[in-house]
């Protein structure tokens, strides 16, 4: 649709702009028409103003999606960064009702002095409630607790008919459970009302773990998943033969009441806040550029070696840590993804089941060894199934990977991504919509044959009859 057409409707659908919109990686880039409502009913007039025009409309939350599942070139963005109320929280049950645009940051901010945390975080806070439920994102307890559509009560959504429905997990089941890993197809979700966790103390009692091997990181996780809270792996992914997959494994309890001396302390939002400074100098705004001249073969290989290292002194090392340092690593240092330069970075996560771990996630390591392109990032985490229709859940591991991408070697990481496909493919394993960047249809054709799935797609037709909510993902993987 033309500008003019857009241009000629300034009050039904106001401040929409032609922007150059981002996947989160940077690695990919659209042009969209970007509304920005501040109310459901600014959502609604989205809805009908794309339907007369004839245009799509993709939901973005926070934009934290790695690729392209927020992205709807030449289409509609709606983004739901201004719906950011919390609109009730309940300290005596831990319960939260949010809008959408609410990030998960807001959310802690506002619960943990009295006593309460989300039940499952993602590496980051800068994620949006609406997101994170459509994407039905997962932490470093999901083996134990599952993802995060688990601890909803209930959704409030916007059909693209305008239509509202309230949904949970024993009331519209299968719209609920649709809707919550169903990345924004079937409605906008207008509120979130969440479970949180209790917790005693605004520390956690942490472990690390020295791991020489995949199979012996495999083997620490299992001996310690009916004792631990948390548990997350950092691989190196550039070791080879016996220390394939080697690398250092934390593990997080939560304190039981009365062993923190201080709970009102720690559990203050003050005590929980990220330092401004590395080591105490160095501005972490500033930590990116540090970073840029070691991400790149020569000098990942170097960083991961120091920090096997490094590791391997820590093994056995016991310290409390605020819940906020455990669970944002990737907050440490703001706008870290600058460090890999224009082309930005894709992430590969696949989940394979337990018995078939480590030969995939073994092969994975050696095949991207040998195209030359080495993962810069590896992170192993647990998990176990879950019973939503758009669902990326294993008995068993997955293993994300962190590639640079440049000009040069754009097209050889997408032939890499597709050879690591087969390998997930061939081990029974599953695909995580809000990390994906490459997978092709052809990789994704068995699961479209799956029950849930043709659950999911049945009220696809029942909920947007015409097409109306759509991404580039949803193009790239659903449209023939």
């Amino acid at each position: 649709m033309t500008a003019t057409a857009l241009d000629a409707a300034p009050a039904a659908l106001p401040a929409a702009r032609r922007e150059r919109v981002s996947a989160w990686g940077g690695a990919t880039h659209v042009e969209s028409w970007v509304v920005r409502p501040e109310s459901v009913e600014g959502v609604a007039a989205a809805f009908a103003f794309a339907r007369r025009q004839g245009l799509t409309v993709g939901l973005r939350g926070a934009g934290q999606s790695y690729g392209d599942a927020a992205l709807n070139r030449d289409g509609i963005t709606l983004d739901l960064s201004g719906l950011r109320r919390i609109l009730a929280w309940d300290p005596e049950r831990g319960v939260a009702r949010v809008e959408p645009g609410v990030t998960i940051g807001a959310l802690w901010r506002r619960t943990i002095a009295d006593g309460w945390w989300p039940a499952v975080v993602p590496g980051t806070m800068h994620v949006s409630l609406g997101g994170a439920a459509a994407m039905n994102v997962h932490g470093k307890n999901n083996w134990k607790v599952g993802p995060l559509g688990e601890h909803v009560l209930e959704l409030e959504l916007l059909l693209p008919s305008g239509e509202v429905r309230r949904v949970g997990p024993e009331h519209d089941s299968e719209l609920f459970h649709g809707v919550v890993g169903g990345f924004g197809m079937l409605g906008c979700i207008t509120s979130v009302t969440l479970a949180l966790e209790r917790v005693h103390s605004g520390l956690l009692d942490v472990e690390a773990v020295s791991a020489p091997s995949l199979d012996a990181m495999i083997d620490v996780f299992e001996e310690r998943l009916a004792r631990a809270d948390h548990l997350v792996g950092w691989v190196d992914c550039f070791a080879r033969g016996p220390a394939l997959g080697r690398g250092l494994v934390h593990q997080a309890n939560h304190l039981p009441p009365g062993a923190d001396p201080m709970p009102p302390a720690t559990l203050h939002p003050a005590a929980q806040e990220l330092p401004a400074t590395l080591l105490g100098v160095v501005p972490r705004s500033l930590v990116w550029a540090a970073m840029r001249p070691f991400t790149n073969q020569v000098g990942g290989r170097l960083v991961n070696a120091v920090k096997h290292r490094l590791g391997r002194r820590e093994h056995g090392a016991r310290y409390r840590q605020p819940h906020v340092q455990f669970a944002f690593l990737l907050d440490y240092v703001p706008g870290w993804k600058r460090a890999y330069g224009s082309g930005g970075l894709i992430q590969y996560q696949s989940f394979v089941p337990a018995g078939a771990a480590s030969a995939a996630f073994r092969a994975i390591l050696a095949r991207a060894q040998a195209a030359g392109e080495v993962p810069l990032l590896g992170v192993f985490k647990r998990h176990r199934p879950d019973a939503f229709l758009v669902t990326h859940a294993v008995d068993g591991y997955s293993l994300a990977l962190d590639f640079r991408v440049t000009a040069r070697n754009r097209a050889r990481l997408w032939a890499l991504a597709a050879d690591l496909d087969r390998i997930v493919l061939d081990a029974g394993g599953r695909f995580y919509f809000a990390k994906d960047s490459t997978l092709s249809r052809r990789s994704f054709a068995p699961f479209l044959a799956e029950d849930r799935m043709r659950r999911f797609l049945a009220l696809k037709r029942r909920c947007d009859p015409e097409g109306l909510l759509a991404t580039d993902l949803y193009r790239r993987l659903f449209v023939a």
